[in-house]
């Protein structure tokens, strides 16, 4: 990955509706070369996929928790019937195996305490969960950022 594969990257994290003109452009290239890197960088998986960000409030959504779970135990059965069953769950957004006192970290979207609680017990129905703490979200201040390509752009040539 070259210098200009970072800027193309770059670009399409600024706005992933531009065209391969818009892009070409901003990268200092024409439509065919641009074209065919994209296509390289999809095909390398650098370019994982596209998305649409939408306004979660607007959506009847706009509570955000973070919940932390922590499981009895670390059996290999246990912890895969747990992802299989959080995989199940459409409000949670993100789950992240964590170091420290818990074990995952998810990210809710719902659209209030009811709604919330409906997780929680779904979670509290899994036999292998310990504990779950929840941190409601009062203000977003960053959402969903772009990834910081400025350092790989110094160092590429």
């Amino acid at each position: 990955m070259d210098r200009t594969d970072l800027k193309l990257l770059a670009a399409l994290q600024r706005d992933g509706r531009a065209s391969v003109a818009e892009l070409a452009e901003q990268v200092s290239l024409s439509a065919t070369p641009c074209a065919r890197r994209l296509r390289r960088l999809e095909e390398d998986g650098v370019i994982d996929s596209y998305a649409v960000r939408l306004n979660r409030a607007r959506l009847g959504l706009a509570t955000t928790v973070f919940v932390s779970v922590r499981l009895m135990h670390h059996r290999s059965d246990a912890t895969a019937h747990f992802e299989e069953a959080v995989l199940l769950l459409d409000k949670v957004l993100a789950c992240h195996v964590v170091s420290g006192s818990h074990d995952y970290l998810l990210e809710v979207a719902c659209g209030g305490l009811s709604d919330y609680e409906a997780i929680v017990r779904s979670l509290q129905a899994l036999d292998m969960v310990q504990d779950i703490t929840s941190h409601f979200a009062i203000r977003t201040v960053k959402r969903d950022g772009a990834l910081p390509l400025d350092a790989l752009l110094a160092g590429a040539g």
